[in-house]
């Protein structure tokens, strides 16, 4: 099987394509799925490049997890495929669906969510020709979108729908979205539409005609974005940037008894918020993280009911995974970037 394999923790470097892996086979109530499209995601960056630290070392090289990862290790964990093969327990009439791939790898309850295994991470994924994954986690879907515009969807919608559910997004709400030209950002802003929220999107000033079409109601540049301007405004802040404007969005954004969604940290971990903000507003901060298989569902069926857009930015060959991530991480884009086998 042909593939991309990281060796270890860091750079480029740690990237090899080969041609010589060993074939998945399915085990019990499992199915090889033939990889049709694989998505990138900020997962896949940081887990390569070991940056999640764990709760003793927050320099700790480790997996998003906090746990250190076997190596070598196929990543990706978005995929759009058909099935190839199925396991004990699995009937064989799925050979030849084509499905989503559920990249959360648990069972049970929600709760399993805060230390689940993932995709690409604590197990092989698609970033090769062939992934075994669980029956369930491999999902029907019937849309006329193709391989690579779905291989757009499951990290970053699934983050997206995960946060707007934790926060309890609901119709006439206003939402403020960070970063709102990334894979993240521009769900929130289409899956908001789905809950009749009204969008205030950040994005940086080439791309704000590219966010608003997407279905912001306003589009605030960056460079010269004013916390003061939106000031009791906005009933719900989605950021998944950290960093500097982080405690300022708290602080002066978000409005009294409101809430405050955090999903990640590409400009910076580690931030400063003066608490008496925090509680004298009585503002509600929530972390939220990927999704629940019920999430997964619930994004499928918006998929086919085709109320999501599929932002496709480009396609690389998977051969040339470097270039793609180097692009990625660049972040010059609307939406995903896809690698196809």
């Amino acid at each position: 099987m042909r593939g991309v394999v990281v060796t270890g923790f860091g750079g480029f470097d740690k990237l090899e394509f080969r041609a010589d892996l060993p074939d998945p086979r399915p085990g019990p109530g499992e199915v090889v799925v033939r990889v049709a499209a694989a998505g990138l995601n900020n997962t896949d960056i940081w887990t390569r490049e070991g940056a999640y630290g764990n709760d003793g070392d927050a320099d700790a090289l480790a997996g998003w997890s906090g746990e250190p990862l076997d190596f070598p290790r196929i990543q990706g964990a978005d995929v759009a495929g058909y099935i190839e093969e199925t396991g004990f327990g699995v009937p064989e009439t799925r050979v030849g669906e084509r499905v989503l791939v559920d990249p959360m790898l648990y069972t049970g309850g929600e709760r399993e969510l805060v230390t689940p295994r993932y995709l690409g991470s604590e197990a092989d994924g698609g970033y090769a020709e062939f992934v075994a994954v669980p029956a369930a986690n491999a999902h029907p879907v019937g849309s006329p979108l193709g391989d690579a515009e779905l291989a757009t969807f499951p990290t970053a919608y699934l983050t997206a729908l995960r946060m707007l559910r934790r926060a309890r997004v609901t119709e006439g709400e206003t939402v403020l979205v960070t970063g709102a030209s990334g894979g993240v950002g521009s769900a929130l802003v289409q899956l908001c539409a789905t809950r009749g929220a009204r969008v205030v999107a950040v994005t940086t000033a080439e791309k704000a005609d590219a966010v608003a079409r997407v279905g912001a109601h306003r589009v605030l540049t960056r460079e010269h974005f004013d916390p003061a301007g939106v000031a009791e405004e906005i009933d719900v802040v989605a950021d998944v940037v950290g960093g500097r404007l982080f405690g300022e969005l708290l602080g002066e954004v978000v409005r009294p008894l409101g809430r405050y969604v955090t999903a990640g940290a590409i400009a910076g971990p580690v931030v400063e918020v003066d608490l008496r903000r925090l509680y004298l507003k009585q503002v509600e901060l929530i972390g939220s993280s990927f999704g629940s298989h019920e999430d997964f569902t619930e994004l499928v069926a918006l998929i086919q009911g085709g109320a999501l857009r599929a932002l496709l930015a480009r396609t690389y060959p998977l051969a040339d995974l470097v270039s793609a991530q180097k692009e990625f991480m660049a972040k010059n884009f609307v939406g995903n970037i896809v690698v196809t086998p």
